[in-house]
């Protein structure tokens, strides 16, 4: 076992390739200046269900499908299957650099593997000079996320975050109105989740089960600690609720539900870090729980931001006072939601920042933004988006710059991640996010660089 953390120059250094790409302009690829209308050869890797959309998303936009990776065959059939006579010609492979090493005419990948394995087939593949799509949360460890955009700012090869709220609309009418001073100072941050459906609160099952036919669960457990494979348990889908693979609640949906106040409240790191839940100390995320982000003031934001991230039901749902509005308008609390309340008045923004209501103060309800008149008088600003995986398409043909590379998606993943550490220590922390530490704990070390098992990292 060794420590997944790497100095930036040791980082860089470990291929030649990324001084070259470093010097080559955005959007280009070995020197090449794609053309707005050629095709790109893209490969999937991690063909579970997230990963399907994406597929024919790019099937849609005509690019051409290279190949399809995965551990487990029957991912790969399924995903065949699915797709057709588009797809009849895509390579298969079970290993990621074996893939990197044979497709000389890749231009891209698109990555939507268990989280543990997002970092290392990110880096391989930027080392690779591959443009990267990478589903959310970026990575599955704090240090990791610090790499990925430290690796984003010295590589020319285009990256992007998959939280597709990012592309839309209502996101970035929603950064207008705040940047617009239209609720005032923003306080408080809400973010809601009803209880999921994978492992929490749990320990592991006792006994295992037979590997399904030619799927190589040692590479699917990857960087990741070896556990007994145990059928419906961790893969498919229910891996997420696992520590070792995953990071519940929030590694699924900070990306997603912390990605407006990030953007618009010029969140840094948080100072501190508390929380109350039931179903802690287990190898899987807690049962329910709410996790409280105190941010401090900074050069850009004069006042303090608590973030708040519910889950699980129970107690552990917004207070009153930030969802009567909310109710009282759409008819009970919504099964999911992020609101915003400023000392003039609320955002309602939804989980993945779509949507665009607003409440000011002395109105019992919300109103769409472009029916309230607190909203018409502020101008459109920021470009509107086509689509989160078109946005990127066209990045790696050199036209435009993506709303969600690695930089951003790094940052979002770090703030929601310093949150699983302080659960997994279960003891609120004083967070230096800068320098990736709790104060006063060093013990808390090994959750913000794990120990990878050494094999997967060549």
């Amino acid at each position: 076992m060794i420590s997944h953390k790497t100095s930036r120059r040791r980082f860089l250094a470990a291929s030649g390739s990324i001084s070259a790409l470093s010097i080559l302009p955005t959007g280009t690829l070995f020197g090449k200046d794609p053309k707005s209308n050629d095709r790109m050869n893209v490969a999937f890797i991690g063909m579970g269900g997230q990963i399907q959309g994406h597929v024919a998303n790019l099937l849609n936009q005509g690019q051409q499908v290279a190949a399809f990776c995965d551990v487990d065959p029957g991912q790969i059939a399924r995903s065949k299957k699915r797709h057709g006579e588009k797809v009849a010609k895509a390579k298969e492979y079970r290993d990621f650099r074996e893939l990197l090493e044979k497709e000389k005419s890749l231009d891209a990948v698109v990555i939507a593997t268990p989280d543990h394995w997002h970092a290392p087939i990110c880096k391989a593949a930027m080392q690779a000079g591959k443009h990267v799509y990478c589903e959310k949360p970026l990575t599955h460890t704090i240090g990791e996320a610090r790499e990925l955009r430290e690796l984003c700012k010295a590589s020319k090869v285009v990256t992007q975050t998959g939280n597709q709220g990012s592309a839309s609309a209502n996101l970035r009418r929603s950064m207008e109105l705040i940047a617009a001073d239209v609720f005032g100072p923003i306080r408080e941050v809400h973010v809601w989740h009803p209880p999921h459906g994978w492992p929490s609160g749990v320990d592991r099952p006792q006994g295992s089960d037979p590997v399904p036919k030619g799927m190589d669960w040692d590479f699917w457990c990857g960087t990741a600690p070896v556990r007994p494979y145990k059928s419906g348990i961790y893969h498919p889908a229910k891996w997420r609720g696992w520590y070792d693979f995953g990071n519940g609640f929030l590694g699924d949906f900070c990306c997603h539900s912390f990605n407006l106040a990030l953007r618009a409240l010029h969140l840094d790191y948080p100072s501190r870090i508390s929380f109350r839940g039931e179903g802690l100390g287990k190898e899987t995320f807690a049962k329910s729980c709410s996790v409280k982000y105190h941010f401090s003031k900074n050069k850009k934001r004069s006042h303090e931001v608590a973030l708040h991230a519910y889950t699980g039901g129970g107690k552990d749902v917004p207070p009153d006072y930030a969802v009567e509005a909310a109710v009282k308008t759409f008819g009970g609390l919504p099964r999911v939601g992020c609101i915003f309340i400023g000392d003039k008045g609320m955002l309602s923004s939804g989980l993945w920042n779509s949507q665009c209501y607003i409440k000011m103060n002395g109105e019992e309800k919300y109103v769409g933004e472009g029916n309230h008149d607190a909203a018409k008088a502020v101008p459109k600003t920021i470009p509107r988006s086509r689509g989160h995986m078109h946005e990127w398409v066209d990045a790696c043909k050199g036209n435009g710059r993506t709303f969600a590379d690695f930089e951003h998606g790094g940052h979002l993943t770090e703030i929601g991640l310093a949150g699983i550490v302080a659960l997994k220590m279960q003891k609120e922390i004083q967070w230096d996010g800068q320098a990736m530490k709790v104060k006063g704990h060093p013990e808390a070390d090994k959750w913000i660089n794990k120990p990878d098992r050494e094999k997967w990292l060549t």
